[in-house]
């Protein structure tokens, strides 16, 4: 009897125990939970209120100006403030011009872009591996890189005409330069050390180049992309505005109408979405780069989260 009395009191304690310690259990999951969301708000909310604060000062700004009756162009009605000219945004959003516009330029955007980003992958891989060729056109692709793209356009109308081949060949000189540069230079920060050791482990050639040169030149290819795109975007948009091209519609005819019917509350509706459009763009790099640098150990931790 006091044997099984005892065992008995061994059983009530494990299973007191065993209750203790799912109730800690849960504690600690909803815990984590719980200090999981506060994390997850708290670095949404200071991603988000700098930028939210931008968005307030330049629309004080612009009701300041609206408000201050600059050469009396608000009583012409030629300067609106920012809730007429969002009001007036919201309502050509309504329709399908504007949609329309914008997915001729996106399209233009992205087959530039892609182009650009052949070109200038290609160019950039041969030059950083190529002596001969980097002594002979090294030079000639940092030059193109700082020339205005606008000054291609000349030459460009000359050779492709009013079309959209023209914008086309402005983009991927503006952009190809930075993207082949970005690889470049990330090509000539890869370790020697490295290099001997994927060589030491048999990697020659394309091999050498997939395996071990591109992943290791990778954040520089990634910053190059980026600043490639911004290049891009502005000979896109500079392109839109001097090759008008008989019934093809775009954000950049759209821009050009608003000037020629001195609407500026309709010009700077349109720069609002050319705005929102980069700025988007612009996020997805910088996640691609985060993501790249965070995968390469070059975040604090602490500072990440």
């Amino acid at each position: 009897m006091a044997v099984s009395s005892a065992s008995s009191t061994s059983s009530s304690t494990r299973a007191g125990s065993r209750a203790i310690a799912g109730l800690d259990s849960l504690e600690l999951a909803q815990q984590q939970t719980g200090s999981t969301s506060a994390r997850i708000a708290r670095r949404t909310w200071s991603a988000a209120w700098p930028k939210l604060l931008a968005v307030g000062i330049v629309l004080a700004a612009w009701q300041l100006f609206y408000l201050a009756n600059f050469r009396g162009d608000t009583a012409d009605g030629l300067v609106k403030g920012p809730v007429t000219t969002l009001h007036d945004l919201a309502v050509q959003l309504g329709h399908g011009q504007l949609w329309s516009a914008i997915g001729n330029t996106v399209q233009t955007a992205v087959a530039g872009y892609l182009l650009a980003l052949v070109i200038g992958s290609v160019l950039g891989a041969a030059v950083s591996r190529i002596p001969p060729l980097r002594a002979a056109v090294g030079s000639i692709i940092s030059g193109l890189q700082t020339m205005p793209s606008i000054a291609w356009f000349p030459f460009a109308i000359i050779l492709f005409g009013t079309s959209v081949s023209a914008i086309l060949f402005v983009m991927v000189l503006g952009a190809a330069p930075s993207i082949a540069n970005g690889l470049i230079t990330g090509v000539d920060y890869t370790p020697p050390l490295l290099l001997r050791a994927g060589k030491t482990m048999g990697l020659r050639g394309i091999a050498l180049y997939r395996y071990l040169i591109l992943p290791a030149s990778l954040p520089a290819y990634v910053a190059g992309l980026k600043q490639g795109w911004a290049f891009a975007w502005r000979s896109l948009m500079a392109g839109e505005l001097l090759v008008l091209i008989v019934g093809h519609l775009s954000l950049g005819v759209l821009l050009n109408t608003a000037q020629d019917d001195q609407d500026l509350s309709g010009a700077i509706g349109i720069m609002i979405v050319i705005l929102v459009i980069g700025i988007v763009v612009d996020l997805i790099f910088s996640k691609a780069d985060l993501a790249v640098r965070r995968r390469r150990g070059l975040l604090d931790p602490a500072a990440a989260s």
